[in-house]
């Protein structure tokens, strides 16, 4: 069992009693599926082991997306996607953030605001792009992960977009690179940036929200080269399936304090901290994302619906690529950990399931 369902199974039914009749019906949510995960709320799974024929009950996982013991297997699997879509190319690692007077708009207003920011990051970037100064292609390669936690849980809303460096001309037959060490300048990406994000909350009609200070002072953009990709990719995958805080992360949990690690981003040290345990939930839980809203997102020749395939781009990045293409180690895809018996190790054969409320028998 994990460390964060041990602190909800703990701590949560006193928050629910305290804050339950003022909290989003998601947040409720995660909090059940939390604490149930795995112990046979929601079904069993029978499996006898083809060794000492014993037999086993395994409770079934919640499946929420919040839930940190669901996801490793679905992080794994993406990063073996996302490392198959690589090209012959540089990559960068932009990060596009908003100023602190701006994250409790988007906190009360998450689908708009979100969607406002994955919006005015990538139309920004497309637009530089084109420049005939920077990479002057007319489709770019890019996805994007949100995400709205800073080191020590707090609400700190930026997104990550890992970008090819290069694009494709506007008839898509020439491969336009971008420079190794860069893609497009910062300073007008982050005030084309600030520009959209304004229009698109002048749209929803959340301006007059909005200090308008907020327009005058510079946004934050931060964009570094990152080799061929791998690195970002690595880096972003346990991000994905992940919400605020990994267990590895967490202390102790103790009388109804929590303590975790977290890293110092001025001097890159290990620092402690420890909160309360109602409050070490609340700010896990301000990182709950709306319903259905996707956290990453696919941009040009990297969305699934490009016309054009990449395949093609990598033949056009580099002539030889099809006669090294065969000569390539393929990355091998991930396999599921097979279950094992716990009492001699051999592997276990699935049975049947049980459904939630039936008695196992």
């Amino acid at each position: 069992m994990s460390a964060i369902q041990q602190i909800f199974q703990r701590y949560a039914p006193e928050y629910l009693q305290r804050y339950g009749d003022a909290m989003p019906a998601v947040h409720q949510k995660v909090i059940h599926a939390i604490i149930h995960c795995r112990d046979g709320h929601f079904g069993r799974h029978v499996y006898q082991c083809e060794a000492c024929a014993g037999r086993h009950v395994v409770g079934c996982c919640c499946g929420n997306r919040h839930c940190p013991s669901c996801q490793q297997t679905k992080a794994e699997a993406w990063l073996h996607k996302r490392m198959q879509e690589l090209l012959p190319c540089a990559y960068f690692l932009i990060t596009f953030t908003v100023p602190e007077a701006l994250r409790h708009v988007l906190r009360s207003h998450q689908r708009v605001g979100y969607a406002a920011l994955f919006q005015a990051a990538s139309s920004a970037l497309k637009k530089l792009a084109r420049d005939e100064r920077f990479v002057g292609a007319d489709q770019i390669g890019a996805f994007a992960v949100l995400h709205t936690w800073g080191r020590q849980l707090q609400y700190h809303p930026h997104l990550h977009l890992v970008v090819a460096g290069g694009g494709l001309s506007p008839d898509r037959q020439e491969w336009r690179a971008s420079k190794a060490h860069f893609f497009v300048r910062v300073e007008p990406l982050s005030i084309i940036y600030r520009a959209k994000f304004r229009d698109a909350m002048q749209q929803a009609g959340l301006l007059d929200q909005i200090d308008p200070l907020v327009w005058q002072q510079p946004w934050i953009v931060n964009s570094q080269a990152v080799g061929d990709g791998r690195t970002s990719v690595k880096y972003l995958a346990p991000y994905v399936f992940r919400v605020a805080i990994s267990d590895h992360r967490i202390l102790s949990h103790e009388d109804g304090k929590v303590t975790f690690r977290y890293r110092d981003t001025r001097t890159s040290r290990s620092r402690k901290m420890t909160v309360e345990a109602l409050e070490f939930i609340r700010r896990f839980l301000q990182h709950v994302l709306p319903t259905g809203l996707m956290k990453v997102r696919h941009y040009g020749f990297l969305n699934a619906n490009s016309a054009t395939p990449l395949e093609r781009i990598r033949e056009l990045i580099c002539a030889l690529y099809e006669i090294i293409r065969d000569l390539i180690e393929p990355v091998p895809e991930p396999m599921p950990k097979p279950l094992v018996c716990p009492t001699c190790n051999q592997p276990l054969r699935w049975l049947c399931f049980i459904p939630p409320g039936v008695p196992s028998g």
